[in-house]
């Protein structure tokens, strides 16, 4: 298969339209992962992703949810290219722990249940399971180095944690 062009970019102001498009697909719009981080209505049902995502201590992480590939472009490595930016940004913007949540399962999974990306996509970035709270729900971590102070432009928020703007 050829190689899909990949751009990655914050969600901004100016991006956030992009964002509303992608959670306006009909599979992406019934997302269990966000149900209880929703106001409103909302759809899905997230009581089980709670305790999957239920903090591990008290370090501050940048969390890694999930991952959305378009069937077309899927089996075309643009998860673990996803999963290569969205490290770098949480590096760049001066996180030094990424956590994430992938699915461990013997058998080949149904793409729809792979939102929150493969563990052996995990283990070659090289993240290191911490915890597991079910058999299939492992919680990985990746410890990452600081760049210098002058590549920071951002600041990440850790888990729990408020802005103050």
């Amino acid at each position: 298969m050829a190689r899909v062009a990949f751009e990655a970019h914050p969600v901004t102001k100016e991006r956030w339209p992009d964002l509303v498009e992608l959670f306006d697909r009909p599979i992406v719009r019934t997302c269990f992962c966000m149900f209880y981080r929703k106001t409103g209505a909302g759809t899905g049902h997230g009581s089980e992703n709670r305790q999957a995502m239920k903090a591990v201590d008290d370090r501050p992480v940048c969390s890694i949810v999930c991952f959305f590939v378009g069937r077309e472009a899927r089996g075309r490595g643009l998860a673990e290219r996803m999963l290569r930016a969205a490290t770098d940004h949480a590096r760049s913007c001066g996180a030094r722990l990424v956590e994430a949540y992938p699915v461990d399962r013997d058998e080949r999974s149904h793409p729809d249940v792979m939102f929150f990306g493969a563990m052996s996509m995990y283990d070659r970035a090289g993240f290191r399971e911490v915890a597991r709270r079910r058999p299939s729900r492992p919680v990985v971590r990746k410890a990452l180095r600081p760049r210098s102070p002058t590549t920071t432009t951002a600041r990440v928020e850790p888990r729990g944690s408020t802005s103050g703007t």
